[in-house]
Order: C-alpha cells, then structure tokens, then sequence
C-alpha cells in the first residue's frame, strides 16, 4: 500500500465490506479524496468566517468572484467556480438584498449586466481576503515551493481533464437526443471557447 494511508486514521477505523465483491475504495479514490478536501476548505466551516459574515458557501464563493473579477458577468462567475447558473443566481439575489452586490450595464449593450461590489461588499471582501490569506500560508506550511508549484500544475491538469470528460459526456447526450440542462449546455460553450 501506499505510504500515505498509513498516517490517516479514518483509513484505519473504516474497513471495506465484504458484503459484495467489488467495493470502491474511497481512501484511492482521486476524486473522493480531492471532494474531502474541498468540504474541509469551505470557508463557511471557519469560525473566523463567521465572526466577520455568516454567509453560504455559495455566497462566499460569489463575492470572492466579483471581488476578484468585477465588473464581471454571472454566467462568467459560474464557469469560473464551477457552480451551476441557478446556484450563482440565488447567491447574487442573497448578496443583492444584503446591499453587498449591485448590477452596471455596459453603454454598448444594455441587456448584459456586470456584477460589482458595493462598499459594503468590498469592506467584507477585504476582510475575507486577509483571512483567506493568513489560512493559506497556514495550509501550504505543509508544502515545500517545489511541492506548491507542482499540486498547482497537477490540480491544473485534473480540472482540465474533467472538464473534458464531463463535458464528452454531455455531447454524447446531445447527440443521442436527449435534452441537456442548462449548465451542461453552458459548459459545452465554454469548452468549444477555450478549446478554440
């Protein structure tokens, strides 16, 4: 086995079953191993989080995007986080009604709206940003450069490949005739985009 499993106690207190013949070992799992991860890193678990807003992790995720990338479009803010259109919109309604995000058009098309930060927004977003960052350079003490420069490249490849995997998927759907969500369809355009 692997040397890393021997420092995971939850490897040693969960045994496969035996009730069937082929059970999934989540603990060689990729996928499984990087969702435990991601579920550890939610920001709304932090009680650091909490003392300066109480928010969802989809709103975190939203007001980090719009800081981050503002003014930008929501369909943008979801290809970027990976969250689905519908989640990015009630994350944006929520943040609207918490006088934290506002909506700007453009003078050359007035249909598309741009997301920005109120001052509200951006005193949270500051914040956020200075926590976030104290937490990382807490989290990557456990690397090297070499290590943090190489799990970047490898979480690099690993996106792009599931990208490309799932959205295979969601042509060979469209071209068995089956109706795709609008997140799959969403996703199928960006891919053609970045691919192009």
């Amino acid at each position: 086995m692997h040397n890393y499993r021997t420092t995971r106690k939850r490897n040693q207190a969960f045994k496969l079953t035996d009730r069937h013949e082929s059970p999934l070992d989540l603990y060689e799992h990729l996928p499984f191993q990087i969702s435990i991860l991601s579920n550890l890193l939610q920001l709304n678990k932090d009680a650091s989080v909490k003392d300066i807003i109480d928010l969802e992790p989809r709103e975190l995720r939203v007001i980090l995007n719009i800081g981050s990338y503002m003014p930008v479009k929501a369909a943008d803010i979801a290809y970027q986080s990976r969250l689905d259109s519908y989640t990015v919109s009630r994350a944006v309604k929520t943040l609207k009604e918490f006088g934290m995000v506002s909506s700007e058009m453009r003078e050359t098309n007035k249909k598309e709206k741009f997301l920005t930060l109120t001052e509200k927004g951006l005193e949270i977003y500051n914040k956020l940003c200075v926590l976030i960052n104290e937490r990382t350079h807490k989290l990557e003490e456990v690397l090297t450069d070499t290590e943090k420069v190489f799990l970047m490249e490898i979480l690099a490849k690993l996106e792009d490949k599931a990208e490309g995997v799932i959205t295979a998927s969601a042509l060979q759907r469209q071209a068995r005739g089956i109706n795709l969500s609008a997140d799959q369809k969403e996703l199928i355009r960006w891919y053609k985009k970045s691919a192009s």
